[in-house]
C-alpha cells in the first residue's frame, strides 16, 4: 500500500498523536484546525481517538495543499506529543522505540496495538523497522501508510533528542535508491548516522 491509505478498516490513533498536526503547523495552528476538520477531527483532544483514515485524508491535503517541509515539522512534533516508552536513553533505543510508540498510539477496536505491560504487539498498521548497520549507523524501514516526509520528521526529531554528547555529526537520509511510498511503494527507506 501506498502512502494515504489505512492498512485496516476500524484503525484508530490517539488525540495526542493527532495534534501533532497543530502544533507541527506552528503558527498556522488554524489552517491545521480547519484541515482536522474537514476531515472529521474538530478540536483534537489528548484521550480521545480518531479514525486513522481521516487523519491519513488531512495529511493527504497537507502533501497536496502545503508540502514536504511541513509534513517533516509535523513529524518532528510526534516525539512531543505521542506516547513513548519511558526510559530512553540512548540514540538506538530511541529510534528503536519509534515502532512501540508506533503501535502504542494506535488501536483497533478498542485495543491498543501495543501493551506496555505485556510488552505484546498487535499487528495491522505496519512498523518502522529498525536495523544497525554500522557502530554508528542505522537503518531504518518505515513501512506504514504515513507520508515519507512525515516518517523523516519523526526519526530525525528522535536522533537529534538522543543523540550522544560531543556528536557532532548526525545524518538523517532518505535512501533515494529503494523503493518511496511517494512513488506508489509500501516503504521508506532512511539512514541514519552520528
Amino acid at each position: 500500500m501506498a502512502q494515504f491509505e489505512a492498512f485496516a478498516e476500524g484503525v484508530e490513533v490517539n488525540g495526542e498523536t493527532v495534534y501533532a498536526v497543530v502544533d507541527g503547523m506552528g503558527m498556522f495552528k488554524t489552517r491545521a484546525l480547519k484541515i482536522l476538520a474537514e476531515n472529521g477531527i474538530s478540536e483534537p483532544v489528548a484521550g480521545k481517538w480518531y479514525p486513522q483514515q481521516a487523519w491519513l485524508d488531512s495529511f493527504r491535503i497537507i502533501s497536496q495543499t502545503i508540502g514536504s517541509v511541513t509534513l517533516a515539522a509535523i513529524g518532528r512534533k510526534i516525539p512531543e506529543n505521542a506516547h513513548f516508552p519511558p526510559g530512553l536513553d540512548s540514540i538506538e533505543e530511541a529510534l528503536k522505540s519509534i515502532d512501540v510508540a508506533y503501535h502504542l498510539n494506535h488501536r483497533l477496536g478498542t485495543e491498543r496495538l501495543f501493551d506496555p505491560r505485556t510488552g505484546k504487539m498487535k499487528e495491522g498498521i505496519g512498523h518502522y523497522g529498525y536495523e544497525k548497520v554500522e557502530k554508528n549507523k542505522v537503518k531504518m524501514v518505515c513501512n506504514n501508510p504515513y507520508p515519507c516526509d512525515f516518517d523523516r520528521g519523526i526519526i530525525e526529531a528522535m536522533a537529534i533528542r538522543f543523540k550522544p554528547s560531543g556528536c557532532l555529526f548526525l545524518q538523517v537520509k532518505h535512501d533515494d535508491t529503494a523503493p518511496c511510498r511517494k512513488k506508489g511503494a509500501d516503504s521508506c527507506t532512511y539512514y541514519v548516522e552520528w
